[in-house]
């Protein structure tokens, strides 16, 4: 079930792989009077740097261009505050700056012109699945003019590819620490918004938004070693501990068990669960439970458990019959690890 997790893919139904698809998605979402009306200009993407500055920040630098054509835009001329665009979740970060004109070249009908962009966006990244979460880092960009009807169509034709499961518009050499790249694709979103933003035009909630969204996976290897391989220590330490518990005299003699040393390991093995569990807590603020930390809490719950069995054994005298006695405490010994890895293969099955 990791592995299928870690290699599973899916792909975005909407994908625009190309000009028929684009073509498609815009005549079956948006109302023909407002297609027929609206101008569309060109636009693509290519990021060069990305980084997460926290669970819901991402910073963004790369170029956005856009085609005006002059028969069709003159009034996007590029001396009008019209032209350029607009991302929408940007947030005030310290090192963001306002795009800035890079390049204009012109090309038979029509002007190219090119933004270099520094941009920290806030999205909702779903980390319910660490370590084998997925995030899909999508610039949205509206144009600058708010009142004609401007529909952005991604400019295909600028890459070398963009079919299906082909990554395209980022640097090959991007930097990503802990994640790396799974795909890149176009796509349009129509968000529902309750105002007309003081303009008294409903059409305008139909226009799509245009996104370009690049997904990344989690690396596993850091993952686990920081947060669940030490769990699997603690795991066996535990485990070593119970077999410990006896009232044999031989045995004891050999293990020198009882109740209060039990006791004291229980507690310095929670100590150190719940230090690496506030670790990954920090990681992930406002995240809600993600899969390993079941792990977590799984472990408290084996810590609790195994002290209670352990105090009730030795408090038991050898000639009371009950599943902890039975056999010098041999049930709870040999249930450990069945219902210990039964419990996570539960776990996962959920998430699976």
């Amino acid at each position: 079930m990791w592995f299928k997790m870690h290699r599973h893919k899916t792909n975005d139904k909407n994908q625009l792989t190309d000009i028929t698809s684009v073509n498609k998605y815009l005549k079956d979402s948006v109302e023909q009077s407002v297609l027929n009306g609206a101008l569309k200009i060109k636009t693509g993407i290519y990021l060069q740097s990305l980084n997460f500055s926290n669970a819901n920040d991402v910073q963004l630098t790369g170029y956005i261009w856009q085609h005006y054509k002059d028969s069709i835009h003159d009034e996007f001329k590029p001396d009008h505050t019209q032209i350029g665009f607009i991302l929408p979740d940007q947030v005030n970060s310290a090192g963001d700056i306002e795009p800035r004109e890079v390049y204009r070249k012109r090309n038979d009908n029509e002007e190219v012109i090119g933004w270099y962009f520094e941009a920290t966006l806030r999205q909702p990244f779903d980390y319910s699945k660490y370590p084998f979460d997925r995030n899909s880092v999508w610039v949205r960009m509206w144009p600058s003019d708010f009142i004609n009807h401007v529909i952005l169509v991604p400019d295909l034709e600028a890459y070398n590819s963009t079919d299906l499961n082909v990554m395209f518009g980022i640097e090959k050499k991007i930097v990503l620490g802990i994640w790396e790249p799974e795909n890149t694709f176009f796509n349009y979103k129509t968000q529902s918004y309750d105002t007309s933003f003081g303009i008294n035009d409903n059409s305008r909630k139909s226009i799509p938004e245009l996104h370009y969204n690049f997904v990344v996976k989690r690396k596993l290897e850091s993952a686990f070693i920081t947060y669940l391989l030490p769990l699997f220590l603690v795991a066996a330490l535990l485990f070593a501990a119970l077999l410990t518990v006896s009232k044999n005299d031989r045995i004891l003699e050999k293990m020198g068990f009882n109740n209060s040393t039990f006791i004291g390991t229980s507690s310095a093995l929670f100590f150190v669960v719940m230090l690496a569990h506030i670790q990954l807590k920090q990681q992930f603020q406002g995240a809600g439970i993600v899969y390993v930390e079941y792990f977590y809490i799984l472990m408290y719950g084996m810590l609790v458990i195994c002290t209670t069995n352990t105090y009730l054994f030795s408090i038991s005298s050898k000639k009371n019959k009950n599943i902890i006695t039975w056999k010098d405490n041999l049930l709870p010994k040999i249930s450990y690890w069945p219902f210990l890895l039964g419990s996570i293969i539960i776990i996962t099955f959920f998430f699976y």
